[in-house]
């Protein structure tokens, strides 16, 4: 092995490798372990602490990157690996790229035309949310439209909104909102949020399925993902893109001060209307006495028809303006108990979720003395079949990480 390691090193280093970040891990020691992969394959490499502490990043798996170092031979197991002295990153790696063929695609087909987005409803009846129970985003959404419209009713629809799984459950959130707005008018708007992280922790809401289905909400639908500098292609699909979740929920939910305030605009606008009316029909009258001469008579008994007239106008419009207010009172007072009860059911709700996912968590399994496996890409491993002797392995306990090796792979029978 020292032989074939030293007519490497004769022949081929130092070398420079521009691949793909795979399988990144870093070891207690400081020293990290990787892979590099193209199209035309792959090789292992190492980066010794030493030289992993001059890195001005933090190396993640699907960044490309330029590694420069020497070829080697790991003699334990033969294998070809380079060990590397330099990283650095070589542009915006796979998934970006990614997302920019998907955007390139979908704007094509029209799904992101301004033609198709639709206005928000200036006063819903109830307002749906997509996201995590356990999401900083909901607590966010929830505090706002307490805040801003404590009357109008809230309706979770939760789903991952992080990892494999969480595309194929918004989409499902988002097919249960559609079928209860269609059956019985649930849900006038939409909101899809989630809190902000890197390209992949966002990587579900590029999901195209999920960005198909966004474009064929029957109700508007707000996306406020991530922070004001992020982006996904469900922004670009929805009604319309909030920089946060709080901000998505302020935008479909107008104050009560601006509500009050529209209401007054439309008494004055009324009150303004009637004192019109009145001037033209006396200026009428005026103009029919100059006609007629000096009829007194006849001119004092409009007179006093235009005065009964403009006092039972005047008396309309205070009793509207009374009757409005009124109402607007018993609402007030009828707010808090409504929003009590609907926060306390949506309080229960959300406890009988978490106690539910709290049985799910896998870390109570590895309390139990069992163990989680995992390979080198991070897939679970569950069967023998899964791996070959040699393969490095990670091992989740209770407690921490072991790096394990396969010595041998034999199934059950």
């Amino acid at each position: 092995m020292r032989a074939i390691a030293d007519s490497l090193a004769a022949r081929f280093n130092p070398v420079m490798v521009r691949g793909e970040i795979s399988g990144f891990s870093r070891a207690a020691s400081g020293h990290c372990y990787f892979a590099l992969k193209d199209e035309g394959g792959q090789v292992r490499c190492a980066m010794f602490r030493r030289s992993a502490d001059q890195l001005d990043f933090a190396p993640r798996d699907g960044q490309v990157v330029e590694a420069r170092g020497k070829l080697d031979v790991y003699g334990p197991r033969g294998d070809l690996q380079l060990i590397v002295e330099s990283l650095k990153p070589a542009g915006q790696g796979v998934l970006f790229e990614q997302f920019l063929r998907l955007k390139a695609k979908l704007t094509d087909e029209g799904l992101f035309d301004d033609a198709r987005k639709r206005e928000l409803p200036s006063q819903p009846r109830s307002i749906g949310v997509v996201t995590s129970l356990g999401a900083a985003a909901l607590r966010d959404v929830v505090t706002a439209l307490r805040r801003r419209v404590p009357h109008i009713p809230v309706v979770i629809y939760p789903a991952a909104v992080q990892g494999v799984q969480a595309p194929a459950e918004l989409c499902a959130s988002l097919r249960t909102a559609f079928q209860r707005h269609a059956a019985s008018g649930e849900s006038e708007v939409l909101l899809l949020v989630r809190g902000g992280g890197s390209l992949e922790d966002l990587w579900s809401f590029n999901d195209e399925t999920l960005v198909r289905l966004i474009t064929q909400a029957p109700m508007p639908v707000v996306c406020g993902v991530g922070h004001e500098t992020d982006f996904t292609l469900a922004d670009f699909a929805a009604d319309l893109r909030a920089p946060t979740p709080t901000a998505a929920a302020e935008l479909c939910a107008p104050t009560r001060e601006s509500r009050l305030g529209e209401l007054l605009y439309v008494q004055e606008r009324l009150g303004e209307a009637v004192l019109g009316e009145i001037d033209q029909r006396a200026q009428r009258l005026d103009r029919l006495g100059q006609r007629l001469g000096r009829p007194s008579g006849r001119v004092h008994e409009s007179r006093q028809r235009l005065l009964a007239a403009e006092h039972r106008l005047q008396r309309g419009l205070a009793l509207t303006a009374q009757s409005q207010r009124n109402r607007i009172q018993a609402s007030e007072r009828a707010l808090p108990l409504a929003l009590g009860q609907a926060m306390n059911q949506q309080r229960q709700r959300l406890e009988r979720s978490s106690a539910a996912l709290a049985l799910l968590d896998p870390q109570l399994v590895l309390e139990r003395g069992y163990v989680m496996l995992t390979d080198a890409q991070g897939a679970l491993v569950t069967r023998v079949k899964q791996v070959q002797p040699g393969d490095a392995l990670r091992a989740r306990l209770r407690d921490g990480e072991l790096g394990v090796r396969v010595t041998a792979a034999e199934q059950s029978p």
